[in-house]
């Protein structure tokens, strides 16, 4: 990958031999997708997926909006649960109950904060949502289409192996969080479909569509490679028990999807990836519960 002297990736267009063009005044498209302020005469080495009109105050804001949403969604699960006679006392003293409030209250605030994205793309910043949001056509080049999106999906299998191998160096006997929720059909049923449905649509779309473009900005896009793949990683540290190896194996992993992200300028590059990555994870504790019949997280 070629970084200019700001280390920002260069895209093809930019490698290529032309003539420099006379100076002149940004085109309304650029001026439209850029933060005002940062127009100058490095505008032109900016790759056009790094071209976004938002900022870290902006970042700031979706986290104060994330926590909000799931304090709101929280309380709206809750009382969907005493509507139909689940009380608080079962749900304190009943690990399965715990689990599908968790599952169902993520659910809705990661609904929730896509929304806002999308609205805050079309309504605020008039662009179109999904594009300015990273979400571009991957390009392949010579390679068949189809090569190239099986490249990914193998690439996200051969990730998931390197990872479980590595985990099983870290095994300890103490029960990760994430754990609770595998400990019945109906939990983990709905946990592993979302961890392949939604949850890679949510977090590509915020940590690689909304996050790195920011931090590449203004880190350069190595640093901001890692700064990304490090806050996808300590994020996920709580359902992993804070254990540090398997915190330190996600990191990993987030660096993965964010270096294919960056080096594509698609965040189709890394949804691919996660979702492969997660379909592994899926179709690993299939077999290990033999279809939903034994669990082992069970007690």
């Amino acid at each position: 990958m070629t970084f200019d002297d700001n280390n920002l990736p260069l895209s093809d267009s930019e490698r290529a031999t032309e003539p420099t063009p006379a100076p002149g005044p940004p085109s309304p498209r650029l001026e439209a997708s850029v933060t005002p302020g940062y127009l100058g005469p490095t505008l032109r080495r900016i790759p056009d997926d790094l071209r976004v009109p938002w900022g870290w105050l902006d970042l700031l804001l979706l986290v104060v909006i994330g926590f909000a949403g799931l304090l709101l969604s929280s309380l709206l699960v809750l009382t969907a649960f005493i509507a139909v006679g689940i009380t608080m006392n079962q749900i304190k003293n009943s690990i399965v109950d715990q689990s599908l409030f968790s599952v169902i209250a993520t659910c809705l605030v990661s609904i929730a904060l896509l929304a806002y994205l999308l609205a805050q793309m079309r309504l605020r910043f008039n662009l179109p949502a999904w594009h300015a949001l990273g979400w571009r056509s991957l390009p392949i080049g010579q390679v068949p289409r189809r090569a190239a999106y099986l490249g990914l999906i193998l690439s996200g299998f051969l990730l998931s192996l390197i990872v479980a191998a590595s985990s099983s160096l870290f095994t300890t006997n103490a029960k990760m969080p994430i754990e609770q929720f595998l400990q019945d059909r109906r939990s983990a049923l709905l946990l592993l479909i979302l961890s392949v449905t939604l949850a890679p649509l949510f977090e590509e779309t915020i940590f690689r569509g909304y996050i790195y473009p920011v931090a590449a900005r203004t880190f350069g896009a190595p640093i901001g490679i890692l700064f990304t793949g490090t806050i996808f990683g300590l994020l996920h540290s709580a359902q992993l028990g804070n254990s540090w190896p398997q915190v330190g194996l996600l990191i990993f992993v987030g660096i993965v999807f964010t270096y294919a992200r960056a080096r594509t300028g698609t965040v189709l590059a890394s949804y691919l990836l996660h979702v492969s990555y997660n379909s592994f994870l899926f179709l690993s504790f299939l077999v290990a519960s033999h279809g939903f019949r034994h669990f082992p997280a069970a007690p």
